[in-house]
Parts: C-alpha cells; structure tokens; sequence
C-alpha cells in the first residue's frame, strides 16, 4: 500500500524512465510504465545509448564488465535527467553507486537460456566445428563443456540483428536468453528453439528479472525522492528477489562480475526449500567446478560460503586469474 502523501507528491509531475533504446529495453520499460500507470502514475520513456550499445564489435568481456549497460543510466539519475531506471537484472553490477539503490527486483520470467538454430534441433544436432553465436564468457564456456568442438564466437546487437545473422547463415546456432523471446513474442519465427535447463547450462545471476534503480532518499533532501522511491517499491516481488539477491550474493562472495564465466541459479523447492547451482570454469571448459546446495532460508548465507570455501579449496580462483589474463 502506497501511502497517500507519496502518491500525491509523484503524481505532481510525470516520472521520468530512463530506458536502453532496444526493441527489449523499451519493452521492459514499457512493461514498467503500464503497471504504474495502473496505480494512476504518469510516467514518460527518455531513451538513453550506452556504452554496450556504442560499441559492437568486440566482445563484452574485451570492453569492460562492470556497467557496460548501465553507466550511462546512473549518470542521468545522479544528474537529475530521470527519476528511475529498468534494467535487465543481469547486467546490473554487484556494487551500485553509493547514491542509488536497486529499489524493486521484479516478478522473474524465465530464468534459462535457449538454443536457437534454423536448420538444428539442440546442442548435440549440430555437425562437428559448427558455428555458435553468444554474447557471454559463461555461455560460451558451458557450450565447450558440453561439445569441445564447437566453434563459439562473439555475437553482439540487439535480439533481432543477432537472429538476423543466424537466418543470414553467419552461425549454424546461437544462445539467447529465453526471457528477451518470451516478451518479444518472436519464438514462432524461429524454426529450432530448444530451452537449456539449469540442471545442464546454467543462467547468469538475476537473469530474466528485472532491476529498478532510483536515487537513494538518504543522500537526498528532497521529499520527492523518498516519494518516487516508495512508489517503485511496490512493484518489487519478494519471491523473485529472495533468488536474484543469493545470485547476486555468491558472485559477490567469489568475487566475480557480470561477464566472468560463472553460473547461477536459486530456486524455490515445492518444499520451500531453496536449491543453489553454480558452476565456473576456465574459457575452453578444460577446467570447470561446481556446486550445489539445498537448504532452508535462514540457511542461505552458510550454504553460500560454504559453496565459496568449497571452490576456493578445488583451486577457483586460480581458474578465474587465467580467465582475467586471457582477457587482458
């Protein structure tokens, strides 16, 4: 329930959504602006360019990790230009600018990546050396694990240049995120989708939720910003943000970043119980480790470290110093 003095002082004025300008970026930013514009909310889009929009022809990892897709959103809110951002969850870094917060995680659509091929069924259809498109060191990695053969290579742009090139004949398949086709509403143009479950190919941290940023009221004094804040909490899903905070934490707790080669996943048990997956390895799948653990959720924090103790142990970080050095 929002309280009644916060409405009234955000409906003075339109919000202000500062969006990535993509055919998904505006769909997620539209999705948003509906559901306040439910609760009698004006809210209007301001499309901003980032840097991993700018730059599209080198892999994410060569330019930079951390906040490749979200720099440029937090320069605006700092700046006053918005009054909230929408990203996709899993390229929001760890460590946020001090004078903002991640204020609502929403309810997750589906965590998976898919396969997507125009002459393939799956993984293990495709011919000897083919040709795999993905834009991530953990996709790529997890591809290698399953067929050493593969030939993956990078694949940038939006959704649709990427399937663009896969129906030009650039790449025999290519790896999305299951969540940017459901929204977009373009699977029935896709000949071959095969969905990778958890258990076999593992997702990045927060994939397929959504991230609100906003300013953070206590490094304001303006009344307006608690307002605007109290007014996005309530679009955030408890459920979904209980998983994608554990993610957040164990990459954190490793000390891994958006485009390093790490796996992981939480989910509710049917038991309530809380199931954590993850995986890391090195680029060419020649050393991988994982973990899993299912435990209740006052538990989450020990099976977390002990996840991390376990890796540590089994010679983790010296698989990610070889990741960073290949990279540099």
């Amino acid at each position: 329930m929002i309280a009644q003095r916060y409405s009234d002082e955000v409906r003075k004025s339109p919000l202000v959504l500062g969006t990535r300008g993509s055919l998904l970026a505006l769909w997620q930013a539209n999705h948003i602006k509906e559901k306040l514009e439910a609760l009698g909310f004006e809210v209007v889009l301001k499309k901003i360019k980032t840097k991993g929009d700018k730059i599209l022809d080198a892999p994410l990892a060569k330019i930079g990790g951390k906040g490749l897709f979200t720099k440029e959103l937090e320069f605006e809110l700092l700046n006053g230009g918005i009054d909230f951002a929408v990203h996709s969850l899993k390229d929001v870094p760890i460590a946020i600018e001090p004078r903002l917060m991640l204020v609502a995680i929403t309810q997750r659509e589906d965590a998976r990546d898919c396969f997507v091929s125009e002459r393939y069924a799956d993984i293990l259809s495709l011919p000897k050396g083919a040709k795999v498109g993905t834009t991530s060191l953990r996709r790529s990695m997890q591809l290698k694990r399953i067929r050493q053969d593969l030939d993956t290579q990078s694949l940038r742009g939006n959704v649709q240049t990427r399937l663009e090139k896969l129906h030009n004949g650039e790449f025999d398949a290519i790896i999305l995120a299951s969540a940017g086709l459901n929204r977009l509403d373009i699977k029935d143009t896709i000949p071959f989708i095969s969905h990778l479950q958890p258990t076999q190919f593992l997702p990045a941290m927060g994939q397929g939720a959504l991230g609100i940023e906003c300013r953070d009221p206590k490094y304001s004094s303006d009344f307006r910003d608690q307002a605007i804040m109290k007014v996005l909490e309530s679009l955030h899903n408890s459920k979904s943000a209980l998983c994608c905070n554990i993610e957040r934490a164990f990459i954190q707790l490793l000390g891994g970043g958006c485009q390093s080669p790490i796996g992981i996943y939480a989910c509710l048990l049917d038991t309530k119980d809380i199931q954590i997956q993850c995986v890391v390895g090195n680029l060419n799948a020649t050393k991988v480790l994982s973990e899993s653990r299912i435990c209740k959720q006052g538990e989450v924090e020990y099976a977390l470290q002990d996840m991390v103790n376990t890796l540590k142990k089994n010679d983790v970080m010296a698989i990610l110093d070889e990741v960073r050095m290949n990279l540099g």
